[in-house]
């Protein structure tokens, strides 16, 4: 009986040299749409002290921002599909600049609602951006090494989470600037970003992106010298939800984003009505948190050279939940710093949820991120019913992210497990 001799295993590199432009590139996105989420978390707050909404009101910011990604997970999923990685990367761009130029008729307006249209319109290019980036950077290399890739990207995410609140802090919530009290510092805040990301776009389009083949879509990697001898082997590809890893990992990354964006918008109200601080300190405090977050995900990163990804996962998660409980007791600054490191151990959720999602997927790879963005819709639904127990007591609300983590270290500790 004639046999097949497999190659020498070699290790797997972190990326090519082809690919470092264009790696680059994609990872600036990364931190542009860090900025965006986080000043919708100092937005929160102005809205509440200028346009005079509830906190379960201005959770209705991040309603907006992550209901697009609900909306626009899948027709982004199947432009990127249709014209491609660097096309869809454009699209993305625009949407996020139309966005941002529209808060200058809804600032003129002084309208609530007509905030939350543009906002959701840059949260379209927000979501387009999350579902071409992720994939983008996976196949940017070899799949043994995406989930550094992406949590490596991930990280410059935290940088734009980190510089979001800094702007915001200094440019909204500064406490005796000539605007603090109107929505003109907004307003020029927002003009100046749309016309940065214009820029980046047009700059992006004269980048050439190398050939790709996804290493996701190519079956034969996982066993390139192995011959289909089953029924099973012969079979066609599995439909997308029957992957009982792939349905845990859209449900682990919905709760995820719930605890997340319930975490970032009541964090100001948490350093002003607990803490005594200015809500321009607390935003300040908030970037430090986002410090911690960029830190995890470096460190994460390093960490999955020698723990395995779910494992570091379903640590962090019970390191969540740990925080949640201190949080909750008001205990003054142990309970803040609890507050500040929730960030840390919820750093690598998102893009290592996202990465373990996608193993194993083949051809669907691209339809699946569309439903791990999709997934981002937590991020809108968690808020509000966070507000409504933060109305009567800030603290106590940050009991409801715990059920979050549960769910999450379920995923990293058994049920992330790629079954064909």
């Amino acid at each position: 009986m004639e046999t097949t001799t497999r190659p020498p295993a070699q290790a797997a590199a972190f990326t090519e040299k082809k690919y470092l432009t264009t790696l680059v590139f994609v990872t600036s996105l990364f931190m542009l749409w860090g900025i965006a989420i986080t000043m919708g978390d100092v937005l929160n707050r102005h809205f509440q002290n200028v346009l005079h909404v509830s906190k379960a009101q201005s959770g209705l910011v991040q309603f907006s921002i992550f209901g697009a990604y609900a909306v626009m997970g899948i027709p982004a999923g199947l432009f990127m599909k249709r014209f491609g990685y660097k096309n869809g990367v454009l699209f993305g761009l625009a949407l996020y600049a139309i966005g941002a130029f529209l808060f200058v008729p809804a600032a003129n307006a002084e309208s609530f609602g007509f905030f939350r249209v543009a906002l959701f319109i840059l949260a379209c290019g927000l979501a387009t951006l999350e579902a071409v980036a992720h994939p983008f950077v996976a196949a940017l290399g070899d799949q043994r090494t995406s989930d550094q890739r992406i949590n490596f990207s991930q990280a410059f995410n935290g940088l734009g989470a980190v510089l979001g609140p800094l702007i915001g802090g200094y440019f909204i919530l500064r406490t005796g600037q000539e605007h603090s009290n109107d929505l003109e510092s907004v307003k020029l805040l927002y003009q100046i970003i749309g016309a940065v990301i214009l820029a980046l776009a047009v700059a992006f389009a004269f980048v050439k992106v190398p050939a790709l083949t996804d290493p996701h879509s190519v079956e034969a990697e996982q066993d390139a010298y192995a011959v289909p001898t089953t029924p099973e082997d012969l079979a066609e590809p599995k439909k997308l939800l029957q992957y009982p890893h792939f349905r845990w990992a859209v449900l682990a990354q919905l709760v995820n984003t719930a605890a997340q964006g319930g975490t970032w918008a009541f964090f100001i109200n948490y350093g002003v009505e607990k803490m005594g601080f200015a809500a321009e300190k607390a935003s300040y405090y908030f970037a430090l948190s986002m410090v911690l977050m960029m830190v995890g995900r470096f460190v994460g990163t390093f960490l999955m050279r020698f723990i395995a990804p779910n494992k570091l996962l379903a640590t962090f998660a019970l390191g969540s939940i740990t925080m949640c409980l201190i949080i909750a007791q008001s205990f003054g600054w142990p309970s803040f710093i609890a507050l500040l490191m929730l960030n840390f151990f919820f750093s690598i959720m998102f893009p290592t949820i996202f990465s373990l999602g996608l193993k194993g997927l083949g051809s669907r790879t691209q339809q699946g991120s569309s439903f791990l963005v999709m997934a981002v819709v937590g991020g809108a639904i968690f808020p509000p019913i966070m507000g409504l127990v933060a109305n009567h007591d800030v603290a106590t609300a940050y009991y409801l992210p715990i059920i979050c983590y549960v769910v999450i270290f379920l995923f990293g500790a058994r049920f992330y497990k790629v079954r064909t």
